[in-house]
């Protein structure tokens, strides 16, 4: 992605100000809900390297393969609970929109985020039926 286009997550910054660092590990997310938007941009951007390397090695599947006939294109933060720079543990409760070949869609989850060692990681979630 080239360094004047916005962030997927929808920040407001560039990506290469925002979640591109993360992806490049660069940086760490501060925060879970930060890292819940550097996720969000690597579904965008294809980055499935990065999803493994977030997810929590209890949890984490252990292939991952994404949908090339998916494009996610808009995230919307609801709620987001503890997950500071000196919490163990958050929540981020989320809508992350898509379009595919069945139409356009949305992914309503509240996630679980663990810091250990300094890095936060996805733990799982709950899809919301909506």
């Amino acid at each position: 992605m080239p360094a004047p286009d916005r962030c997927p997550c929808l920040s407001g910054e560039t990506y290469d100000a925002c979640c591109g660092p993360l992806h490049r590990g660069d940086a760490t997310a501060p925060t879970a809900e930060q890292l819940m938007r550097s996720r969000y941009s690597a579904f965008a951007v294809g980055d499935v390297a990065y999803l493994r390397a977030t997810w929590h090695p209890r949890t984490r599947p252990r292939d991952l393969e994404l949908d090339p006939d998916v494009r996610w294109c808009r995230l919307d933060v609801l709620a987001t609970t503890a997950g500071g720079p000196f919490d163990t543990a958050g929540t981020v409760e989320f809508r992350a929109h898509h379009r595919g070949p069945d139409g356009r869609g949305s992914l309503h989850e509240v996630s679980r985020f663990v810091r250990e060692g300094g890095a936060w990681s996805y733990l799982d979630g709950d899809v919301a039926d909506d």
